[in-house]
């Protein structure tokens, strides 16, 4: 399978709050390093990057917020700011309204993010735009007739909704690929998250489209981050009614009962009659992981690759979470295995 990694990722280094206390983000550049180790190893095939193309990102992400993203750094030193990351400290909740968007810089990082785990730093942007510009190449390879293509992204993508950045997630690489599917002629794409947690931005982002169906395996939103999306009952809005799909599951779930669930994503996909699939690949579904509470193994991963696979269909496969570093190289190189095999 076709791989595409690049070295902009190490350029973000975030701090996230946790707690009381003040931590380096538990999504650390170690992560894609040591996926990537584990690619080379596997012998996958690295193929060349190809430049960002704006146009795709802008049709998915809000200009205002692409904006933002590129000169926060630069107004958060210009406004006085110190330490090694901006973050925001208030946010525009119920009955605070959104007729007047902010100026100062201090504001915009609270109206531009939902959650104080995700901080903009001096390379930023240039991460979230090089991780872009890897789920565009491996969306291109499979355009070009590659069966499947892995984008070894991060920071990761799948809570950035159109207009705010939080979990992570500042760009949505998943859905940047979906989109580029549509621009180029595929019908319909179905995005299948298996990422730990809810993909809140994705859900976000097609929401009211029936030309990208979001379908999710996730730890339920009643006890798990992000909290406010991922119910069982959401299952889209005008156009999109039908091609959203929730699978929410406790705590301590293993593998059958995930399986399960994954099968039923599968199904509604085949079922919507898509053309191509997405897949937000998270691996913080494991056992391991130390801020999730799943309990899949090492062995379930190669399973997962072979039942995606099942689904015949062109795939494009984008990282995202998995925050077991030991690990975290083999149960991604698991699933692409799995997909060859």
């Amino acid at each position: 399978m076709y791989v595409f990694a690049s070295d902009d990722h190490r350029q973000h280094h975030a701090l996230e709050l946790d707690g009381v206390t003040l931590i380096p983000s538990w999504e650390r550049p170690e992560r894609a390093d040591v996926v990537r180790a584990a690619l080379i190893d596997a012998g996958h095939t690295f193929g060349d990057v190809q430049p960002l193309d704006m146009n795709i990102i802008g049709s998915v992400h809000d200009a205002g917020y692409l904006d933002f993203l590129q000169t926060a750094w630069d107004e958060w030193v210009a406004a006085g700011g110190t330490g090694d990351a901006a973050m925001g400290f208030c946010w525009p909740v119920r009955r605070m309204g959104e007729s007047h968007p902010p100026e100062s810089i201090h504001g915009k990082l609270g109206w531009y993010s939902f959650a104080a785990d995700c901080s903009i730093t001096s390379g930023t942007w240039s991460a979230v735009r090089g991780g872009a510009a890897l789920a565009q190449s491996a969306t291109s390879a499979v355009q070009r007739g590659e069966r499947a293509a892995f984008a070894l992204c991060r920071p990761p993508g799948h809570h950035a909704s159109a207009d705010q950045f939080g979990g992570y997630c500042y760009l949505n690489n998943a859905a940047i690929a979906a989109q580029q599917l549509i621009d180029g002629g595929t019908g319909r794409v179905s995005i299948i998250d298996i990422d730990y947690h809810h993909g809140n931005g994705t859900q976000d982002i097609f929401y009211e489209r029936d030309d990208v169906a979001y379908l999710s395996v996730h730890a339920d939103p009643v006890v798990e981050f992000p909290y406010f999306l991922g119910h069982a009952d959401e299952t889209g809005a005008g156009r999109g009614v039908g091609y959203n799909h929730n699978e929410p599951l406790p705590h301590g779930t293993s593998w059958e009962p995930w399986a399960a669930a994954l099968d039923r994503c599968l199904d509604k996909a085949t079922e919507i009659d898509s053309e191509a699939l997405v897949i937000s690949v998270g691996v913080d579904t494991f056992e391991k992981d130390p801020i999730s509470k799943f309990t899949l193994r090492s062995g379930d991963f190669e399973e997962i690759g072979q039942r995606i696979e099942g689904a015949t269909l062109p795939t494009v496969l984008v990282f995202e979470g998995g925050y077991a570093v030991d690990e975290v190289g083999k149960n991604v190189a698991s699933i692409l295995r799995g997909f060859e095999s």
